[in-house]
């Protein structure tokens, strides 16, 4: 089987990156596989071979927007050069949304059946803005053409089979479980910083991800116990308006932006809480990895927070209760034994929603053999 993947992700070409190196796993359970990257010329990025089976392709875009014409344009000319034969060749795409567009252009020119990934939750009425307007537009229009869908929740399967009737199948994310939990700790937050209790966040600082709720559910917080403080782990460019509303809610002192790390395992290890905050998860891939790192959980009821069971697996709160998400960070401070108690079951729980990579390599290769014989 030849697969043709659209994809933004750079980090294909960085080497030895987690992506680059789950590419190399994809390209041993086919035949070829073949990443059209969208980027622009400013990126200077060059084709690169990354296994003997598995070629990328850079668009090199003289604009952004111009990024999907220019994979659909390379994507159609790949499948010519490298011979795809239907019903033994698919496209798969890493979104419906710009990916989408390019790889459903594909699909109507060589009649190759389409795979469309879904990570995040485009149907969200938080998914705002003028561009993810249009993103929706597209989505719609490339999740009616799709032949099937891979969504990474059974949240996101239920809302979009309201858009299409192709196949729809639920794959979660894979985590290394082993690695996450066997990971060594390097340095402790409680050493760092002054405080008794510590909440953590670990985001991308972006509208969507509501750490405002988190800034100000800490105000809360200290009322009771001024000695928690909060520190917040990504970036973004929400960072410069949180870190006002830091000074505006005087609390100085009490946070601490870290910026992007590398390594989270002695933030995730060493904090006392985990503090999700998003209007909108596709899955919730932070949460995961704090669950597995024996961090209790204070969330939101987005990604896969959806499936967990609330005061069992986790604390969950709409993201508009400042009082509730407060009062139940005073509860984990004054109770021990239900921190940890949300620590075992969150745990337990994870163990049986998580898939080793065999078993998730399994299906992903199962889905697109399924997918190629959907010739129409």
């Amino acid at each position: 089987m030849k697969v043709l993947m659209i994809s933004s992700d750079r980090n294909i070409l960085v080497p030895g990156s987690a992506v680059s190196e789950r590419m190399k796993e994809y390209g041993n359970l086919v035949e070829e596989l073949h990443i059209v990257l969208m980027s622009d010329a400013r990126h200077k990025l060059k084709d690169k071979q990354l296994s003997n089976n598995v070629w990328v392709y850079t668009t090199n875009s003289p604009m952004t927007f111009m990024r999907p014409f220019n994979a659909a344009r390379l994507g159609r000319k790949v499948v010519f050069d490298s011979q795809f034969v239907r019903g033994r060749s698919i496209i798969t795409t890493q979104d419906p949304f710009e990916c989408g567009w390019a790889g459903l252009r594909i699909k109507k020119r060589w009649k190759i059946p389409l795979e469309v990934q879904l990570h995040t939750d485009p149907f969200s009425p938080y998914f705002s803005g003028l561009l993810n307007q249009i993103r929706k537009i597209i989505a719609r229009r490339v999740l009616r053409n799709a032949n099937s869908v891979r969504v990474v929740t059974l949240g996101l399967k239920t809302k979009v089979s309201a858009f299409t009737s192709a196949d729809i199948s639920v794959l979660p994310i894979y985590v290394d479980r082993k690695h996450i939990e066997e990971a060594k700790i390097s340095f402790d937050l409680h050493t760092r910083y002054p405080w008794h209790f510590i909440l953590l966040a670990v985001s991308r600082l972006a509208p969507e991800k509501n750490l405002s709720l988190a800034l100000r559910v800490l105000v809360l917080v200290r009322e009771r116990f001024p000695d928690t403080g909060l520190v917040i782990v990504g970036s973004g460019p929400e960072e410069g308006r949180l870190k006002a509303l830091t000074q505006k809610l005087k609390l100085v002192g009490a946070v601490e932006f870290v910026g992007w790390q590398d390594d989270l395992t002695s933030f995730y290890k060493t904090a006392n809480v985990f503090i999700q905050t998003s209007i909108f998860e596709g899955y919730g891939l932070s949460l995961v990895e704090a669950g597995l790192s024996d961090l209790p959980v204070v969330t939101t009821p987005v990604g896969i927070a959806q499936e967990l069971e609330n005061g069992k697996d986790a604390y969950i709160y709409p993201a508009n209760n400042i009082e509730a998400f407060a009062n139940g960070i005073v509860d984990l401070i004054e109770n021990n034994q239900k921190r940890e108690n949300l620590r075992l079951n969150m745990k337990q729980t994870l163990e049986v929603m998580l898939i080793s990579k065999g078993e998730y390599l399994k299906e992903l290769k199962s889905s697109w053999e399924k997918t190629a014989l959907k010739v129409n």
